[in-house]
């Protein structure tokens, strides 16, 4: 049997509906600077839930209050963030979808923090960003237990997955890249070692049979970056570290070079590709695949397992039904009861 978007997908203890993962995208909609979720985020996920998405990873959210990007993102330091989690959980899981938690720190990137920390002290590129401190290497390890603790928390609130995010230039990313680690500590003399020593972590908090998703910057784009073939390495080890798929993205660092993004759908979908065949794991393909004919082919060409779309999510939370009637009709879409006059 032919394998599509909408067919049915399953990784270790996760059994997803369909192909179609809603990708994490930020909203700044924490009222209170608390990093708690707040009725809009409730909203936000579960009418996607209810739009026939069939895995939702929900934005970056942040393992200490200053990690933020903004004083408005999510987080997960603390206990008392594990309800308001819980309750989007629980609404997500009660329209069919799945739904997991990105787990992340902003590093250089954290823009409201006082004082940010990073590897090295490297500005990121802009106005609005200040010279982070370069962490000490007890503070790294602190960090690292950090994640684990987050983890731990994401898992009592009750999530399907967990996704680290080592891409688009935030603190993994800033540890794994030569190009923001000056360091001459161990984490400096091994590039992916903050990485595998943040999934051995997260890993130990985490159920036997719930993957861990790595989303991960295939390249970066600022001369000195680094390139496909260092970020296929830095898989090796995380993947024998624990990681279970990679969400394959690019780009982060904070200045174009010589070597440009793209500027078209599927634009980074060979990236996952290569992924794929030389890790042999599965992968989420990611980057302008909101048109669902380029979705389905991603799937039908087996160049990943998964695709994530963000914008497409975001003007239309009935993307995955509408893709299901697109590509399937009536009697593949999972069009809720109430709404089937419509269709």
């Amino acid at each position: 049997m032919s394998v599509n978007l909408l067919s049915p997908y399953q990784i270790k203890g996760l059994e997803l509906k369909n192909r179609i993962v809603m990708a994490p995208m930020c909203q700044y909609s924490a009222a209170a600077k608390d990093g708690k979720p707040t009725d809009w985020h409730y909203v936000h996920y579960v009418s996607r839930a209810v739009g026939g998405t069939g895995l939702i990873i929900t934005e970056m959210t942040d393992v200490h209050p200053d990690g933020r990007t903004t004083d408005f993102d999510l987080g997960l330091w603390s206990d008392e963030h594990i309800p308001a989690f819980r309750r989007i959980i629980d609404g997500v899981h009660s329209h069919g979808a799945k739904i997991g938690i990105q787990l992340a720190h902003a590093g250089r990137k954290a823009q409201d923090a006082p004082e940010p920390v990073a590897p090295s002290a490297i500005r990121f590129p802009g106005d609005r960003y200040k010279t982070p401190r370069a962490l000490t290497t007890a503070e790294v390890k602190e960090t690292v237990r950090l994640y684990g603790d987050a983890a731990r928390r994401a898992v009592e609130a009750g999530v399907d997955m967990i996704e680290l995010h080592g891409a688009h230039g935030y603190l993994i990313q800033q540890f794994q890249s030569a190009f923001t680690n000056r360091r001459d500590d161990m984490y400096g003399q091994d590039l992916a070692r903050f990485g595998v020593e943040v999934v051995q972590a997260v890993k130990k908090e985490m159920p036997a049979g719930m993957p861990l998703f790595f989303r991960i910057s295939a390249v970066e784009y600022a001369d000195g970056g680094y390139d496909l073939d260092h970020a296929i390495k830095l898989g090796k080890a995380y993947r024998d570290a624990g990681v279970d798929v990679f969400h394959v993205s690019s780009g982060g660092e904070g200045m174009a070079g010589v070597r440009k993004p793209g500027n078209y759908p599927g634009y980074q979908v060979p990236f996952a590709r290569r992924f794929r065949e030389e890790l042999q794991v599965p992968t989420v393909a990611v980057g302008m695949l909101d048109e669902q004919a380029v979705a389905q082919s991603v799937i039908g060409r087996e160049d990943a397992d998964l695709v994530a779309v963000a914008r497409g999510m975001l003007r239309d939370p009935y993307w995955a039904t509408h893709a299901a009637l697109a590509l399937g009709g009536k009697d593949q879409a999972s069009i809720p009861q109430q709404y089937t006059v419509s269709y």
